[in-house]
């Protein structure tokens, strides 16, 4: 595959958001379910991410000089527990 130029990604770019912009979606495209290997991707997508937001959001309450007890008692688990599992981490 040839390389882009910055100019033919940037074109090819525009061109996907003035399709974005331009969408109008039709009634199946709404309430189509997603095939099921789709939406278990989709929701281990969505694990991982918030799986992140946890960990930066714990990292972020250590730099704050909230216990572990408090942490813990924000996710719903011990003190300890949250400690071994973000303590690495954090």
């Amino acid at each position: 595959m040839a390389r882009r130029s910055i100019d033919d990604i940037k074109a090819r770019a525009d061109e996907f958001a003035d399709a974005f912009e331009n969408y109008d979606p039709k009634p199946d495209d709404v309430d189509a379910p997603l095939p099921p290997v789709m939406a278990v991707k989709l929701a281990a997508w969505r694990r991982d991410a918030a799986e992140r937001e946890l960990a930066e959001a714990v990292h972020a309450a250590r730099e704050q000089r909230l216990s572990w007890r408090e942490v813990g008692e924000a996710i719903g688990t011990s003190g300890e527990a949250a400690r071994q599992r973000y303590g690495a981490s954090a």
